[in-house]
């Protein structure tokens, strides 16, 4: 096989390493827009699970990610000068540079041919060229955009809006910190991603954003306020920015996952609010299922074709249990008046994929404090 991937982002090296691993693919090519070195975004989170799967598909690149992991098993949820904890959760984090420079040196090693700094123009051409186009181009996909017609994409934006970045403070675990002003309130989402760094997300409803003035300010005048707004959080450190912009959650679907030789990964073809950490692992575990396809002898047809059909329920459900999650952070508003101990209930069983069994499961000391709080307040 001859296959070109579009986007050097996860899910496409890593698809790329394991077809050209595997021998099923004689010549890869990867086309990344980018330099080697460039890189949006702070740190990047993975799940046990997610783990397993790496470690099954590639032993090599999985020791060299887990090498740089930190890793953690709790949840912090701090609601005004209140902090519960919940225990039983199985994270860790790494920078996104990081991940993809070990993909990168992966593929490499394993003779995929990596084209940075170049853009594809004409897709088409592209396509009639190889036995299969892989379009793993991200959220705003060329590919997708091409092939709409078949692909019959539904892209649907949040209503909150936030901004990725990232800060010296060390976070040491997943933290949902909650900060009411009189705009409104703001959330963040932090944790450690390496010895040094921390990611920090900050949402908020557009008509705190707007009355913030946020809408309005430059970079550093949007870092400046969030700082204080999270000044007891951030002990002093700074928030870093990225190429970091305030922008709305995009929800990605396509009808069709496939169309002839040419096949969405990642990105572009699901997202999932970043509030349950799920678009990285979504996107290599995409890499994943379509490879073993592959590696069963199927042709392109019979491999695209089974691809969908046995991935495609397994996103939908993770997308319906991160619109869930989303809707609970677009009401936070609501959600702040709460005590401390039910709030942090609401927060960790916002999606039906937790309830209080499986919560209780993870950690029964929060759980018996919740119910003796919810019987004491009865």
């Amino acid at each position: 096989m001859r296959i070109n991937v579009i986007g050097g982002g996860p899910a496409g090296l890593y698809f790329a390493l394991l077809m050209k691993r595997s021998g099923v693919a004689r010549e890869v090519v990867v086309y990344e827009r980018n330099p080697p070195g460039a890189t949006f975004g702070w740190g990047v989170v993975f799940s046990g699970r997610t783990l397993r799967n790496l470690r099954e598909a590639d032993e090599v690149s999985h020791r060299r990610i887990t090498e740089s992991f930190e890793t953690w098993d709790n949840v912090d949820v701090v609601l005004r000068d209140a902090k519960v904890t919940v225990r039983g959760n199985d994270f860790s984090g790494i920078a996104r540079l990081k991940l993809l420079n070990i993909l990168q040196e992966r593929c490499a090693e394993l003779g995929v041919d990596l084209r940075f700094d170049t853009a594809v123009e004409d897709v088409n051409t592209l396509a009639e060229g190889c036995d299969l186009l892989v379009g793993a181009d991200g959220v705003g996909s060329v590919v997708r955009e091409r092939y709409a017609e078949e692909f019959r994409p539904a892209l649907a934006e949040g209503r909150n809006k936030y901004i990725w970045y990232g800060t010296r403070r060390l976070f040491h675990g997943l933290t949902l910190t909650f900060r009411e002003t009189a705009d409104g309130v703001f959330a963040a989402h932090s944790y450690k991603f390496s010895k040094e760094l921390s990611t920090f997300i900050v949402e908020c409803d557009e008509e705190t954003w707007r009355r913030a003035g946020l809408e309005g300010m430059s970079d550093a005048e949007s870092r400046e306020y969030l700082g204080r707004v999270f000044a007891r959080d951030l002990g002093g450190e700074e928030l870093l920015s990225n190429n970091s912009r305030w922008i709305n959650f995009l929800l990605v679907k396509n009808g069709r996952w496939f169309c002839r030789n040419v096949v969405l990964l990642g990105d572009a073809l699901h997202t999932a609010h970043f509030s349950i950490g799920s678009g990285t692992k979504l996107a290599i575990e995409d890499s994943i299922e379509l490879f073993r396809h592959f590696a069963a002898g199927k042709d392109v047809p019979a491999a695209l074709e089974a691809f969908e059909r046995a991935r495609k329920p397994v996103v939908e459900e993770y997308q319906r249990a991160a619109d869930e999650s989303r809707v609970w952070f677009e009401r936070a508003g609501e959600h702040v008046r709460m005590e401390p101990l039910p709030f942090a209930y609401s927060l960790m069983t916002r999606s039906t994929r937790v309830d209080r069994e499986s919560l209780r499961r993870r950690d029964p000391f929060f759980v018996a404090a919740y119910e003796e709080a919810a019987a004491g307040a009865a």
